[in-house]
């Protein structure tokens, strides 16, 4: 009911959310989809996953840049990626950073292969996922954990421990000092049943304390999700939970439940202190088809990229699914593992396609 409610008292919104809606759809065929700029590293790490926009300009981040996580390496083997990359809009590309497991300042089980989970706070700091293998299988894959880093690139502290197995994609509510980081897991059973589905898939929340001149300090760790569909998966490594986003209003978190071709929303996710199970259904089937990445357009819709057909899904808050369009026709199936992370940036999709190993834009 609460839900429900929260639902009725933005209904003044719809009218101006249909209107963008029409909008959209009657100049859909002016859009257009063009490079941006390869990924790939002089190190030669490819699968690039994570997205993440910077928000301001200290050390080597520069605002309105797009770092770009790495989750293969050169041999193509997922999970043993380590770079970080910074790409301008106009396809100016730098290293922000490259891991070296070995020294790290704390601890991270298995050691370092970087996925969608990725951020960039408003103070500088940038924290991304870390689920690894030693072979780039399953077999071997590891907790992981979350990797800070500073305005340079270089690793100053790690998140680690029980709640956090496979992170799988982030979000965070960043008002400056106090972040609340939302994670996705995947790995809570998952290897030992071999291939089969489990139902421990969790979405986690951190509450950090980030106070100038010091590394950000984790205060609290809550389960707020628990219970999605998980496996483990010969070509995507593992297929789980994924992609997170916010609301504008912060007052609606929405998960990507991929298995079940399903985007699910979680109320008030800074506020709980149990887990909201799975969520309440917002779409379900249609043009879904094993949806990944998440972000909230500018009009306040949800953009979700389908890991099985390159097909970006254009939703409202109250759950239609307004268009669609192709991303990625490449591959076998057309668009097949190519979508993962995407940013929406004053109205132009900046999104990673991993079947060619770039960052591309839409517009």
């Amino acid at each position: 009911m609460e839900f429900a409610s929260l639902y009725d008292r933005r209904s003044s919104r719809i009218a101006a959310l249909l209107f963008l809606t029409i909008t959209f759809t009657a100049s859909a065929a002016a859009h257009t989809i063009s490079e941006v700029a390869s990924t790939v590293p002089s190190n030669g790490d490819l699968n690039p996953y994570g997205v993440a926009v910077v928000p301001t300009t200290t050390g080597s981040l520069v605002r309105g840049n797009i770092l770009v996580s790495n989750f293969n390496t050169s041999m193509n083997l997922q999970g043993t990626g380590t770079t970080i990359v910074q790409i301008s809009p106009r396809g100016s590309v730098s290293l922000f950073a490259q891991i070296d497991a070995s020294t790290l300042p704390g601890p991270c089980p298995g050691g370092v292969g970087l996925t969608t989970a990725l951020v960039a706070l408003k103070t500088g700091w940038v924290i991304v996922g870390s689920l690894p293998t030693t072979d780039g299988t399953s077999a071997t894959a590891q907790a992981g954990c979350l990797l800070v880093l500073d305005s340079n690139g270089k690793v100053v502290e790690t998140f680690y421990g029980s709640l956090i197995n496979g992170p799988w994609d982030m979000t965070a509510l960043d008002l400056g000092h106090e972040v609340q980081l939302f994670v996705t897991n995947v790995l809570n059973g998952t290897v030992a049943a071999g291939g089969d589905v489990v139902k421990q898939g969790t979405v986690l929340r951190l509450n950090l304390s980030v106070t100038k001149g010091s590394m950000p300090s984790l205060q609290s760790m809550t389960i707020v999700g628990s219970g999605f569909s998980e496996r483990t998966d010969p070509a995507a490594l593992v297929i789980g939970p994924t992609g997170l986003a916010l609301s504008r209003d912060g007052l609606f978190l929405y998960v990507a439940d991929t298995l079940n071709n399903r985007i699910a929303v979680i109320a008030f996710p800074s506020f709980r202190f149990d887990s909201a199970r799975t969520g309440e259904t917002l779409t379900q089937g249609g043009a879904l088809n094993g949806p990944l990445g998440l972000t909230i357009a500018a009009n306040g819709n949800i953009l979700a990229v389908n890991g099985n057909n390159g097909l970006l899904v254009f939703i409202s808050p109250f759950g239609g699914q307004i268009s669609k369009v192709f991303l990625d026709t490449t591959g076998t199936p057309p668009g097949a593992g190519a979508l993962f992370g995407l940013a929406d940036v004053d109205g132009r999709i900046f999104f990673v396609d991993d079947a060619e190993n770039q960052l591309n834009v839409f517009e």
